[in-house]
């Protein structure tokens, strides 16, 4: 169904006491999101083929293995999924913008005030959210200050996807989205087709390249290499994806057991004759 420009479209409003150059880039951006209201409105997304793109993109490993992420956090595992998903969605779905703006950044106060959004143009659903971030990282338990700019950018950045993934999912159909995660996680059980025991050594050589021992991988799946499933193999690429890309360091993903006492004591028991130490102190005296 058309909508007459008219009634929908309201007059461009008249720019303020800016300079000629900004006043040229307000208008721009609002004909901008006219036009692409208008676009949207004339050319209704087809339903059965939003769906049929999904389906197709959602077959492939590429799209399939940025599609989750997850590492450890304390005693339990953080999983979701990834911005590149929702990205690949919204452009299925159609008739999306989305974006992420930073409003302010204050060198005083060490922090950036920023928004992401996304809008829905065709059903005119529009959802933004307004956050802060510190110019600080958490690592090694407390917060680091950032300096370089760099770093602040791409501190900036990961935060923003964050919120920009939950803009995203907000305007798409959750059972769209649904479907789009049971049709990645198929394509990753899958794995293109080549057999389980194969993938299982492939997977592990490409750890072993990062340091990291079988015997890591094991303690991480909670069972051995002979008893691992797709999914666990699925994970294991997920979490290697998470490592390519520095959203997780390998000490973060694999800590180190902590040993306890009572383990120690158990591994190794006193010998027959041997007092304790302060025992022997005390026979000495």
């Amino acid at each position: 169904m058309n909508y007459p420009a008219e009634q929908y479209m309201p007059a461009t409003p008249a720019p303020g006491r800016v300079g000629q150059g900004t006043a040229v880039e307000q208008s721009r951006a609002v004909a901008e999101v006219q036009a692409a209201v208008m676009v949207a409105r004339q050319f209704p997304r087809v339903e059965a083929y939003s769906i049929s793109r999904m389906s197709e993109a959602c077959k492939q490993p590429a799209l399939a293995k940025r599609a989750f992420y997850s590492f450890p956090k304390g005693s339990s595992t953080v999983a979701g999924e990834t911005i590149h998903l929702a990205k690949e969605l919204a452009r299925c779905w159609g008739n999306i913008q989305y974006g992420l703006v930073e409003l302010r950044r204050d060198d005083e106060f060490e922090q950036s005030e920023m928004q992401a959004w996304a809008w829905d143009m065709e059903s005119n659903e529009r959802v933004s959210t307004t956050f802060i971030v510190p110019h600080a990282r958490w690592a090694n338990g407390k917060a680091q200050k950032l300096a370089d700019f760099r770093d602040i950018y791409e501190n900036n950045s990961n935060n923003g996807s964050r919120r920009l993934r939950e803009m995203i999912f907000s305007v798409l159909p959750v059972w769209y989205i649904e479907q789009a995660k049971d049709l990645c996680t198929a394509t990753l059980k899958h794995g293109g087709g080549v057999p389980l025991p194969q993938r299982i050594a492939q997977a592990t050589s490409a750890y072993q390249a990062r340091g990291i021992t079988t015997e890591q991988l094991e303690d991480n799946r909670g069972r051995k290499v002979a008893n691992w499933t797709d999914m666990d193999l699925a994970q294991l690429e997920i979490l290697y994806q998470s490592l390519q890309r520095g959203e997780v360091t390998p000490d973060e993903a694999f800590p180190e057991q902590r040993v306890t006492a009572a383990e120690i004591t158990r591994a190794v028991p006193a010998q027959p004759g041997q007092g304790s130490a302060a025992n022997q102190q005390g026979g000495a005296e």
